[in-house]
């Protein structure tokens, strides 16, 4: 019994509707992704990386998850210090989605919940804190907003890993005060370098003059000791030059040998002529 054409066509569009909701139900999850699957209403499964087939008309996939971890920045928030100050300080939180059940069905819009959990811890430590504590203790409120943040997280299948300040912005007055107060204490520390380095200055220049007249008084008093020693050589060379011309003079004015013998022969032939006068005298007195 041969087939219409209608009844063909409708066999053909029946066959690709059925095909196109089979090709529909395949679903291939990619890395650091998870599937939230639903089964007539109810939570049935997370579908993990690989192919999954999906039962048409029962099953539907309720949410996509990722599975890295994402930035959240948000917008600055108000918030007053212990000492009255207002200031707008915007936080950077960098979580992770740890169970996808959880993050499906445990609160409505999380991204919404997380930024006003943020703003409201934010306020409770700053609260305690005055402004220049809160300038000065970024990692002391990181910390302590990490931990609370990832407890209160916990039940909604999302891990908190760190939060940052990203900007402190005080009021403009204030912003003023802090930059000539800044003024002041650089001016003051250039003065206290600047004193310092005098007074280093002083100090090397008096050590350096105490030292040139240590050095000029070392000087003087070597060359008294060799002045001193000098006319003590002098003054015994003087010496010994006068005794050496005593000694020659000395020597000059003893006779020699050979004198000393002249001189007794002339007095030995005077005697021998005085008898040879005196005889003669004698006889003539005789006669």
């Amino acid at each position: 019994m041969p087939y219409s054409i209608p009844g063909t066509i409708a066999i053909v569009i029946l066959v690709i509707l059925v095909l196109v909701v089979i090709v529909s139900c395949i679903n291939i999850v990619q890395q650091s992704k998870a599937y939230v699957v639903e089964r007539l209403g109810a939570f049935h499964s997370v579908w993990g990386v690989g192919l999954h087939f999906k039962l048409p008309f029962i099953e539907r996939v309720v949410k996509k998850v990722s599975l890295k971890e994402q930035v959240a920045d948000f917008d600055p928030q108000p918030v007053i210090t212990k000492d009255n100050v207002t200031m707008q300080i915007d936080t950077v939180i960098y979580f992770q989605i740890t169970d996808p059940k959880l993050y499906t069905y445990g609160v409505e819009h999380p991204m919404n919940a997380i930024e006003n959990l943020t703003a409201t811890t934010l306020r409770n430590i700053i609260g305690d804190m005055e402004l220049d504590q809160s300038l000065t203790s970024r990692d002391t409120i990181n910390s302590r907003m990490r931990s609370i943040l990832d407890e209160a997280t916990d039940p909604w299948g999302i891990k908190v890993n760190r939060v940052e300040l990203k900007n402190i912005l005080p009021p403009q007055d204030i912003q003023n005060s802090m930059e000539k107060q800044m003024k002041a204490e650089r001016d003051r520390r250039q003065a206290i370098l600047q004193a310092e380095g005098q007074k280093k200055s002083a100090i090397l220049i008096a050590e350096g003059e105490k030292e040139s007249a240590i050095l000029k008084a070392d000087a003087e008093k070597r060359a008294a000791i060799l002045k001193a020693e000098a006319e003590k050589q002098a003054a015994a060379e003087a010496v010994a030059a006068t005794a050496a011309r005593a000694e020659a003079s000395k020597a000059d004015a003893k006779p020699t040998a050979d004198e000393l013998y002249g001189n007794a022969s002339v007095s030995e032939s005077k005697e021998a002529k005085a008898p040879a006068a005196d005889a003669p005298a004698s006889e003539e007195k005789g006669e």
